[in-house]
């Protein structure tokens, strides 16, 4: 049988992140003491009050089907979460559920991308953004941040990249890779150039909205412009603040004519998300929020530790992030070095591999996210954990020559 890929699926790799912890863990796995810092999950467990939720969830028999986009308690929590937090009232058939937060990215793109549409993307990016986009067959518009403006997208520049065929603006704050928060006037900013182009939609991934690292109000593009909401999706999830990753649940807001699009891509895709989890992050956004304050205070903690540790290392710089939490980390300075089994270091990724296979320490490169030479530490470890695998890098990067 002749084995035939569908062009869609030709168009797309792996996620770089994925890739880099299966191998660490295939490592582990043959008795290797890896420490992994690519894999961006928080390390201080579920709330007991979340698990209690879902095991009274399974023993009252919630674990059917449910609605295709959402339960009608979740969907009402998650309205009073976005009244709560962020001052957007919304319907519930304004709120879609999914799979994950990844799945409502993917469930707005599919569901209204074309091939010859075109998507604004900073860089650098999560690495999913512009595989969903070619997977949709459209084309990702990779727009160059740097450093020195915090790796954010100013204006001029959104003003710039934008064509006929521009049909999404992604934003992400807090970012992921470099934890990058923007601010409500840099929003207001970004907004008054899109009003010009009425045909420009805005997906802001608001994931990492609760670990944030500074006093200022957290800012997001539907509220600090809300003459632009019928046309901004606002997604969100449990992920990453109630370090519920296996769970599974996403959910987002924005006009009915895209989330009920939205249902319709769903109901022939996966269906509902699982009606425990669902229990569960009802739970989370309706109980109890002040543990938030302690974990932040940790990941603060590690990041405080984490970052000038790696601006000390030589040929390597690292801005303090904001919010998330990882940090990422400019490497250009060690490009050109050689290894002491004589290979040389020619990119990110070479540099990734030299860590992991000499240091034993799993890192992503920050070509996975559109910018390099540079590499991404998730600080979500323990504080030992962060501390052996940087007298490891240290090591590492003095046997450079």
């Amino acid at each position: 049988m002749k084995k035939k890929l569908s062009a869609a699926i030709s168009r797309i790799g792996p996620s770089a992140t994925s890739v880099i912890t299966d191998t660490a863990r295939r490592m582990r796995a043959d008795g290797i003491d890896i420490i992994g810092l690519s894999v961006g999950e928080p390390d201080q467990g579920v709330p007991d009050h979340i698990i209690e939720a879902a095991s009274r969830a399974m023993r009252d028999g919630q674990t059917g089907y449910t609605a295709i986009d959402g339960t009608p308690e979740l969907k009402a929590a998650i309205t009073a979460k976005f009244a709560r937090d962020n001052d957007l009232h919304v319907s519930s058939s304004q709120i879609s559920v999914n799979c994950g937060g990844k799945h409502s990215i993917f469930n707005a793109l599919m569901a209204t991308l074309d091939p010859g549409d075109e998507v604004i993307i900073p860089a650098p990016y999560w690495v999913s953004y512009p595989e969903i986009v070619r997977l949709a067959g459209a084309m990702p518009v990779i727009v160059p941040t740097i450093a020195a403006a915090s790796y954010k997208l100013a204006a001029d520049t959104l003003s710039a990249a934008i064509t006929p065929q521009t049909r999404w603006l992604i934003l992400n704050s807090p970012g992921n890779p470099t934890g990058s928060v923007y601010s409500a006037d840099e929003l207001e900013a970004l907004g008054n150039i899109l009003s010009r182009h009425p045909h420009i939609m805005v997906l802001s991934d608001d994931i990492y909205e609760h670990i944030r690292y500074d006093d200022a109000p957290f800012a997001t593009m539907a509220a600090v412009r809300p003459d632009l909401a019928d046309r901004i999706l606002t997604m969100n999830g449990v992920s990453k603040a109630y370090a519920m990753t296996g769970f599974r649940i996403g959910y987002a807001t924005g006009p009915e004519w895209l989330i009920g699009a939205m249902a319709r891509l769903q109901s022939q895709s996966t269906s509902n998300p699982s009606s425990v989890s669902q229990a569960a992050a009802v739970a989370a956004l309706e109980g109890a929020q002040d543990f938030l304050g302690e974990r932040i205070a940790q990941f603060r903690a590690r990041r405080n530790y984490i970052v000038p540790a790696l601006d000390a290392l030589d040929g390597v710089s690292c801005r303090l992030p904001e919010g998330a939490f990882y940090a990422f980390a400019e490497a250009e300075g060690l490009m050109g070095r050689t290894a002491p089994d004589g290979t040389c270091i020619e990119s990110d990724t070479d540099l990734a591999r030299y860590f992991l296979e000499t240091a034993h320490v799993a890192v992503v490169p920050g070509s996975a996210f559109g910018h390099g030479p540079a590499f991404r530490v998730s600080y979500a470890v323990s504080m030992d954990k962060l501390k052996e695998a940087m007298l490891r890098l240290e090591q590492a990067v003095a046997q450079l020559r």
